[in-house]
């Protein structure tokens, strides 16, 4: 029995370490995403002159001319630090979980989203980048791991080349790869190609250029199949403030079905900064 209880005992040890070791290159893996993502922040970005969006659809140089003040330093990556409630169910039964993140963003390279969520005792941490999805439960367990495909390098491209819209505009500014189109008289649609991808936002501006609703169609399997497909998402923006010249909303609310009855509004975010580091 002793001999049992020995053995066991150093399987578990075992199993505990391999775990923290696990954990520990997680989070390894999250560093380098950060300086990696970091790393393509313009050292001396040109500054925001209206003539840069002369030729854009209307509602698109609203859009620019009330989200960068003229003179602004046109950084393209930022770091978000950001709040609020994350769904872990679905329209008829939420599960939503208190949540606080961080996210590095610079698109069209990739971003990294830093989460920490509980709801009761639960927690739930991990992160989210254009590579993977990696979670634990309790810090001890994995749990929700995906990535290292093609339909998780689609989907997150539409989630972050949307995210421009929201933080970061002058990484939108037209450029090869980035083309601006008229919806209507208060839409534009950019589209941004990228390693070989390609992904439509449409922006909804109010009269003076706010962005009040972003939604595209997104590579996704958030449906009761759990297929990928293309399906709609987006939300809404409000609550802007000035950070280093550039106009941003400090409240999102998005989710999968948007525009349909089937609208589930998982994410609804409260930033508390955007910053962009030199």
């Amino acid at each position: 029995m002793k001999i049992f209880l020995l053995i066991l005992l150093i399987l578990v040890v075992a199993a505990v370490a391999g775990l923290w070791l696990w954990r520990q290159a997680d989070q390894s893996a999250d560093r380098s995403a950060v300086a990696r993502l970091m790393a393509f922040q313009p050292a001396t970005p040109e500054r925001f002159d209206p003539a840069l969006v002369q030729d854009l659809p209307e509602p698109a140089r609203r859009y620019f001319l009330f989200t960068i003040k003229k003179g602004t330093s046109l950084y393209t990556v930022a770091q978000i630090a950001m709040a609020g409630k994350f769904g872990m169910g679905n329209r008829e039964a939420p599960d939503y979980a208190e949540m606080a993140a961080n996210q590095t963003l610079a698109m069209p390279e990739g971003f990294i989203w830093k989460m920490n969520a509980r709801r009761g005792r639960l927690r739930l941490s991990g992160s989210d980048t254009e590579q993977w999805t990696r979670f634990w439960l309790m810090g001890i367990l994995p749990v929700a791991r995906m990535g290292g495909n093609l339909d998780h390098t689609r989907s997150a491209f539409g989630r972050y080349v949307a995210e421009a819209v929201f933080w970061t505009p002058a990484a939108l500014l037209p450029r090869p790869g980035i083309v601006w189109e008229l919806v209507d008289v208060n839409t534009a649609r950019v589209i941004v190609r990228h390693n070989g991808m390609e992904q439509a936002v449409d922006v909804v501006v109010a009269d003076d250029g706010r962005p009040v609703q972003v939604s595209f169609d997104r590579w996704s399997n958030a449906n009761p199949e759990k297929i990928h497909r293309w399906q709609p998402f987006g939300g809404y923006l409000s609550e802007f403030r000035e950070f280093d010249g550039f106009r941003l909303p400090t409240r999102v609310e998005a989710g999968n079905f948007f525009g349909t009855e089937a609208y589930f509004p998982f994410f609804v975010a409260k930033v508390s900064s955007v910053e962009f580091p030199r």
